[in-house]
């Protein structure tokens, strides 16, 4: 059987009939020839078109109408620009085509009371926009759902999302794995989750975004080179990166605000952008908390270049959670992650300063290294017979005492002033040990206050 044929024509005086009065319109498996132009006009009745054929574009710029419906049906184009939806605007199944700049669907600055479903939709713009909604104001959510598919670029900057937009399973293909598949920058939602099997061939753009609740990529894969993922200034509640496999390019977070923060060592590859990201509670890794340590500092270390602040703000979840030895050997870390940075004189002290007492987080070190002075002084004092200063002044000598009395330079333990060495080498040995003693004193003290300080 043949499908009815009528003319755009004849549906827009139906539609706009006002004897009909409230009675819904509605129009099943019919081609509409030519172009339904409903633009500035108000639409006082619910219009249903359910498996139709067009074969030109429906546009509704700046009208004002109730519910609207086009499922399962085939055109080149659906705009609604500026357009004010008392209802749902339902895209479900439908598979909507358009090759200019303004999109395949166009919402911008529309108003829809409703949600907005586009489930099982396929828009297809692949050298431009499938869905360009900037400036869109929902007062329900929008769905992309139940293999929803788009070839082309969706776009929503600005958009106002109270009701979440949801792409659970959704597709994004772009000609090209460096081009923008989604751009949110300063979208408002209360969610966006971006998951279980949801996959962009191109990148996710999301600066400066708010989500009141939860951001995810849950099961995700992101497929875009260069950023694939950029939430750069963005806020949200929580944000899910327990993506399916890593990101196929880098993952910028700068100056992102996150509550909470979940994600999983495999999926990181590489490279992370983290400076001035901040977090309340972070997931653990592992285990032990040893080893979510070493997790969290491969995951640190994937930055391309040095900064101090991720590092610092890992030190202080550590000692929100009361785990003050992993928040020093972070630190500890960060510290020497930073004297590769810094030219010959400073590598030459940090190094010291790390040698001696872990740049003042590890300060047991500096205990070790006076035993084994002391055992290796007192074991040469031993061995040979020093010359006194002063014939019988003095208390007698006492290997262990003078070799502690030359690492300590402050006080005394009346032995360092009392005795020579005829043999040069042992009297150079004495001297060597002095220095040490400074120098071991100096880095304590430069690096206990270099610790209280940063404290």
């Amino acid at each position: 059987m043949s499908e009815p044929i009528v003319t755009a024509a004849e549906v827009r005086r139906a539609v706009l009939d006002p004897e009909a009065g409230s009675e819904p319109y509605i129009l099943s498996g019919a081609r509409v020839e030519g172009a339904l132009a409903l633009d500035g006009a108000e639409i006082r009745r619910l219009v249903r078109f359910e498996g139709c054929r067009f074969d030109g574009p429906v546009t509704l710029e700046g009208a004002a109408t109730l519910a609207f419906t086009v499922t399962e049906c085939t055109l080149p184009r659906f705009h609604a620009p500026t357009a004010q939806i008392a209802g749902r605007l339902d895209l479900r199944g439908s598979t909507i085509s358009g090759g200019d700049r303004r999109g395949a669907v166009n919402l911008v600055h529309a108003h829809i009371a409703g949600g907005l479903r586009l489930d099982r939709a396929h828009l297809v713009s692949p050298e431009g926009l499938a869905l360009n909604g900037g400036g869109l104001v929902m007062q329900g959510g929008v769905f992309c759902e139940d293999g929803f598919l788009a070839h082309g670029r969706i776009a929503l900057p600005g958009a106002e999302i109270p009701g979440g937009l949801w792409m659970h399973g959704a597709r994004i293909v772009m000609p090209e794995p460096d081009g923008i598949a989604f751009l949110g920058d300063s979208l408002r939602a209360s969610t966006v989750r971006m998951n279980q099997g949801f996959r962009a061939d191109g990148r996710i753009r999301l600066r400066g975004a708010r989500i009141d609740d939860l951001l995810s990529f849950h099961e995700a894969e992101l497929l875009g080179v260069g950023a694939s993922l950029m939430c750069v200034g963005a806020q949200m509640e929580a944000l899910d990166l327990r993506m399916a496999r890593p990101a196929a390019g880098a993952v910028n977070l700068r100056n992102a605000r996150a509550t909470r923060l979940q994600d999983r060592p495999r999926t990181w590859l590489g490279p992370l952008y983290l400076d001035g990201l901040t977090y309340d509670w972070l997931e653990s890794t592992a285990s032990t908390q040893r080893e979510d340590c070493a997790n969290r500092l491969t995951w640190l270390h994937l930055q391309p270049e040095y900064v101090p602040q991720p590092y610092e703000q890992l030190a202080a979840h550590y000692r929100r959670l009361g785990h003050e030895d992993e928040a020093r050997r972070v630190l500890l870390v960060r510290e020497r992650r930073r004297r590769a940075t810094l030219g010959p004189a400073g590598r030459i002290w940090g190094g010291l300063l790390d040698a001696t007492v872990g740049y003042g987080y590890r300060p047991w070190l500096a205990g070790i290294w006076l035993v084994l002075l002391t055992l290796l002084g007192s074991l040469v004092f031993r061995a040979h017979t020093p010359v006194p200063n002063k014939q019988g002044e003095g208390p007698p000598f006492h290997p262990v005492a003078y070799a502690l009395d030359l690492l300590v330079p402050v006080g005394g333990l009346g032995q360092r002033d009392m005795w020579h060495w005829d043999l040069p080498w042992v009297q150079n040995l004495a001297y060597a040990m002095i220095a040490i003693g400074w120098i071991l004193t100096t880095a304590v003290v430069a690096g206990v206050t270099r610790t209280l300080n940063r404290s």
